[in-house]
Formats: structure tokens, sequence, C-alpha cells
């Protein structure tokens, strides 16, 4: 039987958050990230470091957790029932950074490790993650470099590795109650451990390591990019639908709140500020219509269709 490492997973994993908190506070130039470590009763803790008020990023917020107790919540079992029951460890560092200025996105990263036990079984373990991407005022060449950057890190682990997350983070990050995608996608993996323990585990670093050369880009081709008080009430209004996926759908805020997890760091994801707008229509004609007509939906971004 292979074996699990799961102290080498953690410290890449701590290794990581300090790498993405130093590259971001650079990019920023402004603001640095403030540490606010926890402790959990039931078992572990972490550290959540949060940027706020920076040039670039209104808020951007990269924790790290380590947690383990007695019965695995019931957001972890819906998909896989077999499960109740078992005890678990989980760790994981999670990022989602909000802008200030309309035309750069919104995007969310995150990468995990779980294990669940039961005396007189083998231990059931997987790793999951990916990134996403949610701009306001899309260009079309930041969404397909975007997707070039997630097709380039998933080659080398399969020809069919890209389009198989890929799909699945369209069919994720999805609104049923509005029928839209949250934004232009990107990867998404979960229950992942039949290449084995190191390969998967290569494949979660691959993940983590590719974000910021995929985004930072995009940040820096639209940081200058002019705006007004329009642009700045449709990003308060589509922040809304952030709020709406994360504390509704996503799994990892379930997770968090089920778990007994610290409720600070969960909803750290949330944005700083946010509006919503009874029936809101955008103009016909307007960016805001490009973004709804041509941006919320699953595309294949690669090739136009």
């Amino acid at each position: 039987m292979e074996q699990v490492d799961s102290q080498r997973v953690k410290a890449f994993l701590l290794s990581l958050q300090q790498q993405l908190c130093d590259e971001l506070a650079a990019l920023d130039g402004r603001q640095q990230f403030q540490t606010d470590s926890w402790q959990r009763a039931e078992g572990g803790g972490g550290c959540s470091r949060v940027l706020t008020d920076g040039t670039i990023f209104e808020q951007a917020g990269v924790n790290f957790s380590h947690v383990t107790g007695a019965q695995m919540p019931a957001s972890a079992t819906a998909h896989r029932p077999e499960l109740a029951g078992r005890s678990f460890e989980a760790m994981g560092v999670s990022l989602v950074i909000h802008p200030r200025n309309p035309y750069i996105p919104t995007t969310h990263a995150n990468v995990r490790f779980f294990i669940a036990n039961k005396p007189g079984h083998d231990p059931v373990w997987w790793f999951g993650g990916g990134f996403d991407l949610t701009p306001y005022y899309p260009f079309r060449s930041d969404v397909v470099d975007w997707h070039r950057q997630a097709r380039a890190l998933c080659q080398p682990f399969g020809a069919d590795i890209y389009s198989k997350y890929k799909s699945w983070c369209d069919e994720y990050f999805f609104l049923p109650h509005r029928g839209e995608t949250r934004g232009v996608g990107g990867l998404f993996f979960d229950d992942l451990n039949q290449p084995g323990f190191e390969n998967s585990f290569a494949f979660m670093q691959a993940v983590a390591n590719g974000f910021l050369p995929a985004y930072r880009p995009i940040v820096l081709r639209r940081q200058d990019t002019p705006y007004g008080d329009k642009e700045r009430q449709f990003q308060l209004y589509r922040r809304g639908r952030y709020v709406e996926f994360n504390l509704v759908y996503d799994r990892g805020t379930l997770f968090g709140l089920q778990s007994g997890g610290r409720t600070e760091s969960i909803l750290m994801s949330m944005p700083p500020l946010v509006r919503w707008q009874y029936n809101f229509t955008p103009e016909p004609g307007s960016a805001e219509e490009s973004l709804y007509r041509d941006y919320l939906k699953p595309c294949d971004w690669l090739t136009g269709e």
C-alpha cells in the first residue's frame, strides 16, 4: 500500500500560504497581510491572513487550516455516504481576492487534502481544489489566457485532464436560481486519489503553483483602467452573486460551518462591500449586457465554441 505523507502536504500548504501572501502584497504595493492564528476546540486550527484597503486589492484573504474531528460533516458525505461516521483530518489553503478596480476580476483558488478514518479499515484519502475567475467587465483575451494557463498545467497529467476539470468547474460554479455561471470558470477537482498519492499530490501542487502565473498578468493589464461610479455600482451588484453562491452552494463554506470551524475565517471570502438591486436588467448593447450574454455560460474558451 502506498504511503500517505500528510506532513509533507501540510509543509507544502504552509509554504504556499506564505508565498501567495508575499507575492500578492508585492503586487498590491501598499498594504501587507495581517495574520490571525486560531485554534479549534474539537481539534486543529489555522492561520488567516487578510489584506484590506490596498491600492489594487480592496480585500484579499489567504487561509490555511488543519482541522480534525470525530465525525465527517454532512457536506463532506453528501456525495460519499459510505464515509459517514468516520473521523477526519482536513487541511488546505484557500484564497479569495476582491480587487478595487471593476475591470480586474474577482478570483478564488483553493487546494485541500482529506483523510477519513475508521477503526479496522484502511484510511480513505483524497485531494481537491482548483481556481476560477469572476470578471465584471471581461476581456476575451484575459479569459483565453486564463484557460491556456489552466490547460498548460494540466497537460503533463493527461490529455483529457483540462477538459474534465474545466467542465467540472463550469458545473460546480453555477447558480441554478439565476441560471448563470458565477464567472468564466477555470479548474475544479475533488476526490482525487486514483493516480496514487505521489501523482495526486503533484497535480494538487501544479494547480496551486499555477494560480498566480494565470492571475497576475490580468491584474497588471487592467489595474490602471479608468472607471466611474456606474462601473463601481455594477461591480458591487455582481458581487452579490458571489455571496449567494458561497452561502448557498459552496462545499467549503458548508464544510467549515458544519464542522465547527472559525466563522470569521470561513466568511473571509465575502466581499467587503456589496449591493443588491431589485430586478436589475442591463441596458441593451451595454458592456454589462455583454457579461450576461457572452460570458455567464459554459464555453470552450480556447476554441470559441
